[in-house]
């Protein structure tokens, strides 16, 4: 039988099964702090089975904020946190917190300043200009990575997870697409290594053996000039040494390939719709007019990182590894763990229906009513990260475009024999 429904242990934690929401960001916290629809919704998924589950995803410091709606990690957010962890754990789920910088991916009315990197640049997406860091805002934001770990500790977290993919600040110097520098940050992969190694220092002095802590990383960035598997295999083999629990094995790079991260269509008619029109008409033009093009198709399969991950898994046969990606029926999940994974995450599943990992265990044949839309990423950006099935806003325009991408898919998962 499949140790998917057995307890594992990792560090001082102690998991119920090998179950965990993934740090999927919800859009639900307004001024940057826990809502209580954040508080709803992890409770709500905590009652329906799960693991862990992960809230997603807090800035270490206000610079690394890239949502109006997402949370910024400072002391007077800890007694609400503190409700939500109590809350969790009275469900018996254990509860993670993601802790990250965006770097470059951010605007100065969100983040309070000029956006900064691994080196200077545009931000397309925002759309600004970014400055290259300045040795003492590496060490500002080092300090930072700590500073949150303790009040994550202090908020009741079970865990942390790092974000080092995806093409924020960590991956932004990892990654040779976005790290230019001439000094000794930049240039080979053991420099490009130095601030990610900084951070987890700063990380584990603060939580090692008093949360555990994993780190997403990327398997491969997505792109042509971006890190590939030898290079990352090589970032996971140095995470190991710096003391990471556990590694999540993600890819794609949410500034250049973002539909590499989540698969299938990138939702233009949706992420339009919701953009305010007063502030942001130009934006919304821009994307209804480009956005297949800046983020073209990459079609959903299930399990789509499994084939990289398993690289990785034959790499580090020590290292607890946590798989993410296109998690979608009972089968699935026991295929991931039979091939060697202690855990495995899932977003889109749960969000579509709180109570799936319930639903799993009762059973084998169990799949997920998730269609693969991508609306509730749409919406994210602007509003809380909610599914079209129980999106009360949506128009009949909206609906009427969920319902042309689901017969799209359809077709896809036909040719792929799923159906």
């Amino acid at each position: 039988m499949s140790d998917l429904f057995t307890p594992y242990k990792i560090g001082p934690l102690e998991l119920r099964n090998r179950t965990i929401r993934s740090a999927a960001f919800e859009g639900m916290c307004e001024n940057n702090s826990p809502s209580q629809s954040l508080f709803d919704y992890h409770t709500a998924v905590a009652r329906g089975g799960i693991g862990m589950t992960t809230i997603a995803y807090a800035a270490v410091c206000r610079s690394g904020l890239s949502f109006e709606r997402q949370l910024w990690m400072r002391e007077e957010i800890v007694p609400e946190l503190k409700k939500l962890t109590d809350a969790i754990h009275a469900e018996g789920a254990k509860a993670s917190i993601q802790l990250g910088h965006c770097g470059n991916m951010s605007h100065k009315r969100i983040c309070g300043c000029t956006p900064y990197g691994a080196s200077r640049g545009f931000n397309l997406y925002s759309p600004t200009f970014v400055h290259k860091m300045t040795l003492k805002e590496i060490d500002e934001v080092v300090e930072a990575y700590g500073n949150a770990v303790r009040l994550a500790i202090k908020a009741g977290f079970d865990a942390v997870e790092i974000h080092a993919g995806h093409g924020y600040l960590i991956s932004q110097f990892l990654s040779p697409y976005t790290n230019h520098r001439h000094d000794e940050y930049g240039g080979s992969l053991d420099n490009r290594m130095r601030f990610m190694r900084r951070c987890m220092k700063a990380v584990t002095e603060a939580g090692k053996g008093k949360v555990a802590i994993f780190v997403k990383m990327n398997t491969r960035d997505g792109f042509r000039g971006g890190m590939e598997i030898g290079e990352s295999i090589e970032v996971a083999k140095e995470l190991q040494k710096c003391g990471a629990d556990a590694l999540v094995l993600s890819g794609g790079f949410v500034s250049r390939a973002p539909m590499y991260v989540m698969r299938g269509q990138f939702p233009k008619k949706a992420i339009a719709h919701y953009m305010p029109m007063k502030t942001q008409w130009w934006l919304k033009l821009g994307v209804l007019l480009g956005g297949k093009i800046v983020s073209p198709t990459v079609p959903f399969k299930r399990l789509y990182f499994l084939e990289d991950s398993l690289k990785f898994r034959e790499a580090l046969p020590d290292m607890p590894l946590v798989y993410v990606g296109g998690v979608t029926t009972r089968k699935d999940a026991d295929k991931v763990i039979d091939s060697g994974f202690q855990m495995l995450q899932m977003g889109r599943a749960v969000l579509e229906d709180t109570d799936f990992v319930n639903k799993m265990k009762a059973d084998e044949n169990c799949c997920s009513g998730c269609e693969h839309t991508n609306f509730c990423i749409g919406r994210m950006y602007t509003l809380e990260m909610a599914c079209h099935k129980k999106c009360k806003d949506i128009t009949p325009a909206l609906e009427r475009d969920v319902q042309k991408i689901i017969r799209q898919n359809d077709r896809t998962e036909r040719k792929l024999g799923y159906k």
